[in-house]
């Protein structure tokens, strides 16, 4: 398979773990929501006290290149899905998830009877409403480190969702 096939999945898998836990669902979007930058969809199900039934649509990208400074994540969004993420104007929002990952392949993943444990993490940021830009090609982004996709940040996302409507 090859490596950047891999890493995609070893992110998805990623989110699945984080998702599950929380007590989402997790679905990977069909094709054609993937060309409009729509990877996973997270969802719940409406409760008597929610006005809105969370859901949560998720643009992932992965990297193992070194693209950690003292606050930040840094990381080149192509313009396409930089454009996509920021609209203001959404029924459903949206947020962008870069997960870290080894660069040495071996070091992914260590598993046990007792434990499964996947090397790094993944950060998650809103571009909503962010400038246009003059750029060409693509944007960089800075997803500050206390932003890491965990399963607290999964529940209080979607507790926002389900009580505005909004993130």
């Amino acid at each position: 398979m090859d490596i950047n096939i891999q890493k995609e999945e070893f992110s998805y898998a990623y989110i699945y773990a984080v998702v599950s836990a929380a007590g989402y669902s997790c679905q990977i979007a069909s094709r054609p929501l993937d060309i409009g930058g729509i990877d996973i969809i997270i969802s719940g199900i409406e409760r008597e006290d929610t006005l809105f039934p969370p859901r949560l649509e998720v643009q992932v990208k992965s990297t193992s290149i070194d693209v950690i400074s003292e606050d930040s994540i840094r990381y080149p969004l192509k313009l396409k899905n930089y454009n996509e993420l920021r609209k203001e104007k959404t029924l459903v929002p949206k947020i962008l998830i870069v997960v870290r990952i080894p660069d040495n392949q071996s070091e992914w993943l260590n598993q046990s009877e007792n434990e499964l444990c996947m090397r790094r993490c993944g950060y998650w940021l809103s571009l909503k409403g962010q400038p246009e830009t003059t750029n060409t090609d693509s944007v960089t982004v800075y997803l500050p480190r206390q932003q890491i996709f965990t399963v607290l940040a999964v529940q209080n996302i979607m507790q926002q969702i389900e009580t505005r409507g909004t993130l």
